[in-house]
C-alpha cells in the first residue's frame, strides 16, 4: 500500500458466537450503546448511570461490598486490579487447571516477583513464595486439594478460577472459602466465567475477599466496557495498609469514580479516568437485562440448553469433559481425532464461532452464551454436525436432533 491509498471501510460480517465467550450481545445492549447522546465523562447523567450500575451490579454479585463497581476494559482489566494488592515477597498458592488459571497463576507470580526473581526470568517468573499447585486438564480444583495446599504452605494469598473456560471445569468455590477462612488467608476468585450464568451470592463465601469477572460472558456487554469487581473490607483495609504499585487499576482510586469514597457510596465520582458515556449506557443496559431475566431463572435456563447441547453432541459419537452450563468440551469420534483445529478453523471461515482448547490435549469447545433457545441450539447442532461431516464423520444428524427433540419434549412434559 502506497503513502496516499486508503484502506476501504472496515466491514465485520454477523457471526455465530458459539465458543467460550465473547458471546453474541444482546440487540438492547448494541442500541444503548449506539443511541447514548454524546457526553463527557463527568456530564450527570453519565454519572448518574455509574452511581445506578453500582447497584445493579451488588445484586448480580449478591453483596453487601461497597466496593463493587466496573474496572473500564476487558476481563484482564478486572483481574489487574483483583491482583494489584500483591506486592513483591507476598506469599500465595495458586490452583490451575486449564489456560487462564493459569494466566492468573503468571500474574501473581510477575507481582510477587522479587527484582531477582524478575532478572532471572523477566517473562516467567518463578519466585519461591509462590506455590502454583497443578491439577491436570479436564479436572475440576477439589476442596480435598485446597485444603492440602493451604495447610501445608499457609499463605497470605490464595487464588482460583470459579469456572475454568479452558477445560470448561467447575471448581470447588465452598471447599475453597472455607479452607481460607480456617487457614486465615485471603481468598481471590476469578468468576469470569461464571458472574451472570451461575445463581451464586458472594456473601456467602466470607473466605473469598475479591473477585473479578468480565463483560463479555454472563453480563453479556460489549467486550471493551466494564469489568465488574467486588472487594470485601478486609481486602480495602489491606490495600490500604500496604499499597499497591498501580496508580490506573488501584481499586481504591478507581472506586471514587464511581462514587465510592472511604467505605461509603457518595452522590458523584470523583475523576480518575476518562469514561465513555457510550460504554456506561451499554453497561447499564446489559444489567437490568440481567436482572430482569432474574438469577436463578437464568442459571436453570443455561443447564437446561447446555444439557440438550450434551445430549446432542454425544449422539454425534462426541465424548464431553466439561461441567459448566455454558460450554460443552468435547473430544471427537476417533475418526476425527487429532482434527480439532482443522474442524474449527473450517467451522470458524463459515461464520460459526467454535474454538479449540488453548492447551494440551486439544478439544472442542462449543458455548451457548445468549443462546438460551430451543432454535438456537438447533442452529449450533445442526451446523456442528455438517463441518463434522465435511471432513468425513458420516454422522447421523438425525439422531442429534432426536436427541434434542426428546431432551425438550421431556422438559415440557414435567412443567
Amino acid at each position: 500500500m502506497t503513502d496516499t491509498e486508503i484502506f476501504p471501510q472496515l466491514s465485520i460480517p454477523e457471526t455465530l458466537a458459539a465458543g467460550p465467550g465473547p458471546g453474541n450481545t444482546d440487540a438492547r445492549v448494541l442500541a444503548a450503546f449506539a443511541h447514548a447522546g454524546l457526553a463527557d465523562h463527568m456530564q450527570a447523567d453519565v454519572l448518574r448511570g455509574m452511581i445506578e450500575c453500582k447497584h445493579m451490579l451488588r445484586r448480580v454479585w449478591g453483596t453487601r461490598n461497597t466496593y463493587t463497581f466496573g474496572v473500564a476494559g476487558t476481563g484482564w482489566s478486572g483481574l489487574d486490579a483483583l491482583f494489584s494488592a500483591i506486592l513483591p515477597g507476598d506469599s500465595a498458592v495458586v490452583f490451575v487447571n486449564g489456560t487462564f488459571s493459569g494466566i492468573d497463576a503468571l500474574t501473581v507470580r510477575t507481582r510477587a516477583a522479587s527484582r531477582e526473581d524478575l532478572k532471572a526470568n523477566a517473562l516467567d517468573p518463578k519466585p519461591a513464595n509462590v506455590t502454583v499447585i497443578q491439577v491436570p486438564h479436564g479436572q475440576s480444583v477439589t476442596g480435598v486439594v485446597i485444603e492440602k495446599a493451604l495447610a501445608d504452605h499457609k499463605p497470605t494469598w490464595a487464588v482460583m478460577a470459579h469456572w475454568e473456560t479452558g477445560s470448561g471445569r467447575i471448581n470447588d468455590l465452598r471447599g475453597f472459602s472455607d479452607a481460607c477462612l480456617r487457614h486465615n488467608v485471603m481468598g481471590l476468585v476469578d468468576a469470569v466465567s461464571s458472574l451472570g450464568i451461575e445463581d451464586f451470592a458472594i456473601d456467602d463465601f466470607p473466605g473469598v475477599v475479591g473477585w473479578a469477572s468480565c463483560p463479555q460472558k454472563g453480563v453479556l456487554c460489549l467486550p471493551l466496557t466494564y469489568a465488574p469487581v467486588s472487594f470485601a473490607d478486609r481486602y480495602i483495609a489491606h490495600l490500604r495498609e500496604n499499597g499497591c504499585y498501580t496508580f490506573v487499576h488501584n481499586p481504591i482510586f478507581e472506586a471514587r469514580h464511581w462514587g465510592i469514597v472511604d467505605g461509603k457510596d457518595t452522590a458523584a465520582g470523583t475523576y480518575h479516568r476518562t469514561h465513555s458515556g457510550y460504554a456506561v449506557a451499554a453497561f447499564h443496559e446489559a444489567l437490568r437485562i440481567n436482572l430482569q431475566h432474574g438469577k436463578a431463572q437464568k442459571a436453570a435456563d443455561y443447564a437446561h440448553h447446555e444439557a440438550a447441547l450434551r445430549a446432542a453432541v454425544t449422539a454425534l459419537g462426541c465424548e464431553v469433559t466439561s461441567n459448566m452450563t455454558s460450554l460443552v468440551v468435547l473430544n471427537l469420534p476417533g475418526a476425527l481425532a487429532g482434527r480439532e483445529k482443522e474442524l474449527v478453523a473450517a467451522a470458524r471461515a463459515k461464520g460459526f464461532g467454535i474454538w479449540p482448547t488453548l492447551s494440551e490435549p486439544v478439544q472442542v469447545r462449543i458455548g451457548i452464551l445468549n443462546q438460551l433457545s430451543e432454535s438456537a441450539i438447533t442452529e449450533i447442532v445442526t451446523r456442528f454436525a455438517a463441518e463434522m461431516n465435511a471432513m468425513g464423520a458420516n454422522v447421523d444428524v438425525g439422531l442429534a436432533l432426536q436427541a434434542l427433540e426428546t431432551h425438550y419434549a421431556a422438559a415440557m412434559a414435567a412443567e
